[in-house]
């Protein structure tokens, strides 16, 4: 089992957990343990379709013998009336696992389809779009995943694959100089495969990670800048680190930014403004 299958097995178990506890007594009250039946998820607004690979993986934990026939697929566009997918397996199993599949699909799908609107924005630039830590606990993994199913890149996942050193870092260690100094040491003794990146917050500061950066830092990140002050600043940081922006940046005025040649853009809002899409799972007797 991969990395992402093992953390969504975990993500089901404690979500059916939470949501069944000492049973679905609705279902034990009426429906038989061995009657089976099929269901069908159906869309009922235009969007971007994520989640499939999750509800075919959700049913299949529950009962590995479920038939799941896909119509689409996840990154598909998808219309009003279309149908996504059919499972076949035991009634319970359908009830069970209904609303998890479906908090799982809407959210994610939501999340992709404001995730392609950014990227469709960014076509015929070089700047790719980051996703952020902005996330719901606990279920970053699917937030994440619904990114990248509507073009964007994950940046860090936590706090554990990547050393960002923020604004409140730099003034808790008392300036750029120290900071840098004292995580590339971290990095040499503990974590050799870490990546450290800087925030900056004015064009002095890209000149100081510049005079003492080079081979200690990976990436500058360049916070709240204008799109003049980014194209300033990627100017002056000339291809030694790679770049990244943030802070600000909206539908509207996004490609102005991608136009300074900035290599990445991050922008929070993809997982934590998106809205859900209307989807429901419904019996078919």
């Amino acid at each position: 089992m991969n990395e992402f299958d093992a953390r969504l097995h975990k993500l089901i178990d404690g979500a059916l957990k939470e949501d069944v506890g000492d049973g679905d007594h609705s279902t034990l009250s009426c429906i038989p343990a061995d009657a089976k039946g099929k269901a069908v998820l159906k869309i009922k607004q235009e969007g971007v379709l994520a989640g499939i690979d999750v509800a075919e993986k959700i049913f299949k934990y529950k009962k590995h013998s479920a038939d799941f026939i896909r119509f689409k697929n996840d990154g598909d566009e998808m219309k009003f009336g279309e149908v996504a997918f059919e499972v076949k397996t035991f009634v319970h199993t359908i009830l069970q696992c209904e609303r998890l599949v479906l908090n799982c699909m809407q959210r994610m799908s939501g999340i992709a389809t404001l995730t392609k609107q950014y990227t469709d924005k960014l076509k015929g630039y070089k700047t790719k779009l980051l996703d952020t830590r902005k996330t719901t606990p606990n279920f970053r993994l699917l937030e994440k995943e619904a990114v990248k199913i509507g073009g964007g890149v994950n940046h860090r996942f936590g706090l554990f694959d990547m050393i960002m050193l923020k604004d409140n870092h730099i003034d808790y260690c008392g300036g750029i100089e120290q900071a840098i100094d004292r995580a590339y040491d971290y990095v040499q003794r503990y974590k050799p495969h870490l990546k450290i990146e800087v925030e900056v917050r004015s064009l002095e500061d890209i000149k100081k990670v510049i005079d003492l950066g080079k081979d200690k830092v990976h990436r500058i990140m360049l916070d709240n800048f204008t799109s003049a002050q980014l194209a300033e600043g990627v100017k002056l940081i000339d291809g030694l680190f790679e770049t990244e922006a943030s802070g600000g940046i909206t539908l509207d005025n996004i490609q102005q930014y991608a136009e300074t040649g900035v290599d990445y853009i991050s922008v929070g809002a993809l997982i934590h403004q998106a809205k859900s899409v209307d989807l429901s799972l419904k019996a078919i007797v």
